[in-house]
């Protein structure tokens, strides 16, 4: 019975910098509107009173209106892809 080959160093080099690569990667997930509107409330302590999904150039941004527990009308805008 033949011995097993190993695989070359090199080829397994490009196959995990390959899988690298492929990886979708964890930093660049886009965040939803639902995802956006829940950190605004979490940093304000606001009633979310409208949500705008908004394209500035090739980013998506998302403009929402909060009433803050004082009574001030605030616009934060939290950009999709954090």
């Amino acid at each position: 019975m033949p011995a097993p080959r190993l695989l070359h160093p090199l080829r397994v080099s490009l196959f995990v910098l390959a899988a690298a690569f492929a990886a979708p990667d964890a930093q660049s997930r886009e965040l939803s509107a639902q995802e956006a509107v829940a950190k605004v409330q979490q940093e304000t302590s606001g009633k979310v009173l409208s949500v705008q999904t908004l394209t500035i150039g090739k980013r998506k941004v998302y403009r929402i209106k909060v009433l803050t527990p004082d009574g001030q009308v605030r616009v934060v805008q939290v950009q999709a892809d954090q």
